[in-house]
C-alpha cells in the first residue's frame, strides 16, 4: 500500500513537472526533458554497472547540434542508427539471447544507441518547421498514458495468457490488445480536434505508441533481469517508463 501511494504521489508530480514545461515554453520542456535524460542515463549506468561521465557529454553536444541543425543530415543517420540499434535490441529479445555489455566500449555504446540518441529525439518531437508545437508532444504522452492505463485495466481483469513470461510475467495479451484497441480510439478521436495530421495518420501513431511502447518496456525488463535489478531507480525514473 505505501508503495502503491508513493508510486502514485511520484506520478501526479511528474505528470504536474511535465505538462507544466511542455505548455510553459520550449525551453522549459527543453530543460527538463534533459534533467530527465541524465537521470536516466544514471540509471542505466547502474543497470550496466558503468561509471563514466562521456555519456553525458555526448548527450549535451549530440541535443544541441541537433536542436541547432534540426534539418541537418545527421539527424537521419542519426535515425537509421537508432532504429537498427532497436531491431537488433528485439531480435534479442524475442530469440531469447543475453543483451551483452561485457567492457566499458559496449557499455558506453548501448548507452547511446539506446538511451541518448532517444532522448535526443524526444527533444525534436514538438519541434516542426522550427516552431514549437507544444500539443504534438501532449497528445503523444496522452496516447501512451491511455494505452498503458488500459493494458493494466484490461490485462488485470481479463488477462489470461501471458504476452512474455520469461521477462515480463505481469504483462498478458489481453491486456496489450486492450491497450492498442484504446491508444487507436484515441488517435481517432484527437484526429477530430487536432486536424493539423489526417485521422490515418494519428491511427498510425497510436498503433507506433502501443507497440513500441510495449516491446520497450519488455526491453527494459530484460535489462533489469539480467543485472538481477527489481525496478530500476526509486521514484521519478520508474514514472518516466510510462512516458
Amino acid at each position: 500500500m505505501r508503495n502503491l501511494l508513493k508510486r502514485s504521489l511520484s506520478g501526479l508530480i511528474f505528470v504536474i513537472l511535465f505538462i507544466s514545461a511542455i505548455l510553459y515554453s520550449k525551453e522549459s520542456y527543453i530543460i527538463l526533458t534533459v534533467v530527465f535524460a541524465l537521470i536516466a542515463i544514471w540509471e542505466f549506468h547502474k543497470i550496466l554497472n558503468f561509471k563514466s561521465i562521456a555519456s553525458y557529454i555526448f548527450f549535451g553536444a549530440a541535443a544541441f547540434l541537433l536542436l541547432k541543425r534540426p534539418d541537418s543530415y545527421a539527424v537521419s543517420i542519426i535515425l537509421v542508427i537508432t532504429l537498427v540499434s532497436s531491431s537488433f535490441l528485439i531480435y534479442q529479445l524475442f530469440s531469447k539471447k543475453e543483451i551483452s555489455s561485457k567492457d566499458d566500449r559496449s557499455k558506453m555504446g548501448l548507452t547511446i544507441r539506446y538511451l541518448v540518441f532517444s532522448f535526443c529525439f524526444l527533444i525534436l518531437i514538438p519541434f516542426e518547421k522550427d516552431q514549437y508545437n507544444p500539443y504534438l508532444i501532449l497528445t503523444i504522452l496522452i496516447l501512451i498514458w491511455i494505452n498503458d492505463s488500459f493494458a493494466y485495466l484490461v490485462g488485470k481483469n481479463f488477462g489470461k495468457r501471458k504476452l512474455f513470461e520469461s521477462v515480463s510475467p505481469k504483462k498478458t495479451i489481453e491486456g496489450f490488445v486492450g491497450g492498442l484497441f484504446f491508444a487507436i480510439l484515441t488517435g481517432y478521436l484527437i484526429s477530430h480536434y487536432i486536424q493539423q495530421y489526417s485521422t490515418l495518420n494519428w491511427i498510425v501513431i497510436a498503433i507506433i505508441v502501443s507497440v513500441i511502447g510495449t516491446i520497450g518496456d519488455l526491453v527494459e525488463s530484460k535489462f533489469k533481469r539480467q543485472a538481477k535489478i527489481k525496478d530500476s531507480g526509486n521514484i521519478m525514473l520508474k514514472d518516466m517508463e510510462g512516458f
